[in-house]
This record gives structure tokens, C-alpha cells and sequence, in this order.
């Protein structure tokens, strides 16, 4: 039997014990609509509000009303960015060029509408340049989006130096009259594997989905300052405070609460045990394999990404030969798979296409085990030997085998 080995926790993470326990009632005998005023839905109503405080107090969000349940983590990007963009026709924002899709696709619809953006270039290692996001300010400026962690490599970005930063610029802005910046951060990646607090990271919008932290799928939060002019772009009712009409899904959201408590409890401790493990990875696949490239920065990274392009293969092919063996890796964001371009995230860093299409991200999780990582290796070696064997690329760069 082939063992199975899952080191995919980026795209999404298995559903926690706790965390089902926390939902089973709301899924099962407590099953009142919220809006309802009868004694059932009111039950619901109070589920929710004991969530958004418990999730608004991890936060470090004073007013728990500033959190709004969304769908997803791509909703939440939507909601603020063009719930923003509805106040400011024809304004500028600045957003960086490695960002999930969920923000890139978003700003690029807000250009077909009039907008004008600026996509910040990275360095190599997929850090942004704070001077670069400063010079490129406008007098209609009145968004940055920058996500706290990149999904595909792990790069940790500068997010509370630039909260800093536009806490001064918006002082003088004040003083010359110009309208306020407001900071946006897709922070996604980064839950369960980062302390967020939004008051440290200097934010006005944050986005959070709790598939990413063990939580269930189709729930996600949106931190929105209260004075930040946000429209709603869904309408229908008067739920989440106004800012996001439909019936709320209840056992999701206390899902989301019970799986950011769990997380956030034991981060440290795990936070240190995937470093070893990511760390036994790189060892090994240096020591045994040539010709790879270890993508992301070496020190402001996330504890359970790698991403690893063997040149010379096919990223995609090593992902198949490995999920004959059980195991399950991606080649980057799962929202874009099946894409036949290369990462915009690796091409942003410099890479060439064909050493992007070689890459393939390992995500580690709390279930991931030593056993888990070695029995990987041990499949990994042999599999690239193999297909840099039939690989053109290989057979151009070594004429004679």
C-alpha cells in the first residue's frame, strides 16, 4: 500500500479535531438563522458574536464589529480593495507583483474601470523595496495592498515598517490637504504561522481565510477599521453590520474562531519544529541532487514553505511522479493551477521561464511528521534523476550523458 504523504498545507489544511467538535452542533440541532428573532435563531446569533469577539481579541481588534465574515479569503481581498475603490473614482493604487491573484486580478478589473496601479518589483529573493513603494506615491494615492507572506515562496514582507511609513506620509498629506492612504494586507499565508496583530502591523484592512489554519473551507474574515469607506458589493440584507448581505454561515465562523485559537496557542512551539524540518529538506536535497535553487529569502520566510526548482525538469512532472508515490506537492498557488505559465510570483523574482516551470513548492503542517519528510527524500532523488534522463534540457546542457 502507498503510503500518503501530504506536504500541500498552503493550498489548504485538513480540518482539526477540535475544530469539528466546535461546529457539529451548529451543523446539526443548532440550526436557527441568525436574523431570526425566535429563541433558535437568536442561539445562532450569539455564536457568531462570541466568534467575532474571540477572533477580534487575538487580533488585537478594540471594536469587534470591525470584523466581517466573508466566503473566502479571495472575497475578503475584493471587498477591500474595490469596497474602497468605490469612494475614490479614478484613484491610484499600489499593489506589488507577486500578490495572489485575488488582489492582482482585482486591481487589474479596478484599471479596466479607470484606476490607475503600480505593481512593485521584488528583488530576487521576492522582497519588495519600501523606498520603491514611498517614490511611487501620487497625490491620488489612496491604496497600498501588500500581503504579509508570499504564498508560493514564503518571503515575509516589510508590512508594519510600511504601516510606519504611511502613518507619517498620511500626517503630511493631511497637512497639504491630500486624502488619506489606506493600507490593505492579505494575510492568508500567513495565519497560524505569524503573531498578527493589526494595531503592530499598522493596517486598516486585513484578509483572512480559515482553511488556511485548519479551519473549514467558504469562510473567511475581512479586519476593516471603522472609518475606512468601504462599500458592501453584496446587498440583499443589512447582515455583518451592512458590509456583507447574505444569511451568515454559522458553523463556519465558529469554526474559523476555534481553529485561530488552536493555532495561535501553539504556534511557537510549532512554528520551531517546521523549521527542522523544512531546514532536514534543504540539507538533503543539497547534498544529494544538483542543479536545484532554493527560491524565497533565506531568513524572512515562513517556517513551513520551501519552494525548489530542479532545473532542467518539468515542475509539473515531478508533481505527477510524486503523487504516484503518494505524495502531494503543488508547483505553486493552487487558485492557479492547471495555468500553463510559469509563476508570476518566480518570473517576478528574476528566474528565467524555464527554470520557474522547474519548480515546486513544499508546504508543511502540523500533521507533518520526520517520517513523513524522509520517506519524501528517499522518492524525491530517484524521481529527478529519472526525468532529467528523458529531459530535452538536460540532454542539450550534457551533449555526451
Amino acid at each position: 500500500m502507498v503510503r500518503k504523504v501530504y506536504l500541500d498545507y498552503n493550498a489548504t489544511t485538513p480540518l482539526a479535531k477540535e475544530v469539528l467538535t466546535a461546529m457539529r452542533p451548529y451543523l446539526t440541532r443548532e440550526y436557527g438563522n441568525p436574523s431570526s428573532l425566535h429563541q433558535i435563531g437568536q442561539r445562532s446569533k450569539k455564536a457568531i458574536e462570541e466568534a467575532r469577539q474571540q477572533i477580534a481579541e487575538i487580533l488585537g481588534v478594540v471594536d469587534p464589529k470591525e470584523i466581517i465574515f466573508t466566503g473566502s479569503g479571495s472575497e475578503s481581498d475584493n471587498l477591500a480593495i474595490k469596497g474602497l475603490a468605490a469612494n475614490f473614482a479614478g484613484g491610484h493604487i499600489i499593489t506589488s507583483s507577486i500578490e495572489h491573484h485575488a488582489v492582482l486580478s482585482t486591481v487589474e478589473f479596478l484599471q479596466k474601470q479607470g484606476y490607475s496601479a503600480t505593481f512593485l518589483p521584488v528583488d530576487s529573493t521576492g522582497l519588495i523595496s519600501v523606498k520603491d513603494l514611498i517614490n511611487y506615491i501620487r497625490p491620488e494615492t489612496f491604496l497600498v495592498s501588500i500581503m504579509l507572506a508570499n504564498n508560493e515562496v514564503g518571503t515575509i514582507q516589510p508590512v508594519a515598517e510600511i504601516g510606519q511609513l504611511l502613518k507619517e506620509i498620511n500626517k503630511e498629506r493631511q497637512r497639504q490637504g491630500l486624502g488619506r492612504i489606506y493600507f490593505h494586507t492579505d494575510a492568508v499565508q500567513a495565519a497560524g504561522k505569524l503573531p498578527i496583530k493589526v494595531k503592530e502591523l499598522g493596517v486598516d484592512l486585513l484578509s483572512l481565510a480559515a482553511h488556511k489554519f485548519y479551519g473549514p473551507k467558504g469562510v473567511g474574515l475581512l479586519y476593516c477599521r471603522q472609518d475606512v469607506p468601504v462599500t458592501a458589493l453584496i446587498h440583499g440584507g443589512s447582515h455583518e453590520y451592512n458590509r456583507r448581505a447574505g444569511t451568515e454561515n454559522v458553523s463556519g465562523i465558529v469554526g474559523m474562531a476555534a481553529a485561530w485559537q488552536l493555532v495561535v496557542e501553539r504556534m511557537e512551539e510549532e512554528n520551531q519544529r517546521l523549521k527542522k524540518l523544512r531546514q532536514l529538506i534543504i540539507d538533503e536535497v543539497k547534498r544529494n541532487i544538483a542543479n536545484v535553487r532554493i527560491n524565497g529569502h533565506p531568513e524572512k520566510c515562513l517556517s513551513n514553505t520551501l519552494n525548489i526548482s530542479f532545473e532542467f525538469i518539468d515542475g509539473e512532472a515531478l508533481l505527477l511522479g510524486l503523487d504516484t508515490e503518494g505524495i502531494a506537492v503543488s508547483t505553486g498557488s493552487a487558485c492557479a493551477s492547471g495555468v500553463p505559465e510559469p509563476s508570476h510570483v518566480l518570473l517576478a523574482m528574476g528566474l528565467k521561464a524555464e527554470v520557474a516551470r522547474s519548480a515546486i513548492r513544499i508546504s508543511l503542517g502540523h500533521y507533518t511528521s520526520e517520517e513523513d519528510i524522509r520517506y519524501f527524500l528517499k522518492k524525491l532523488a530517484p524521481l529527478v534523476e529519472n526525468l532529467r534522463k528523458i529531459s530535452p534540457l538536460y540532454s542539450a546542457r550534457n551533449p555526451d550523458g
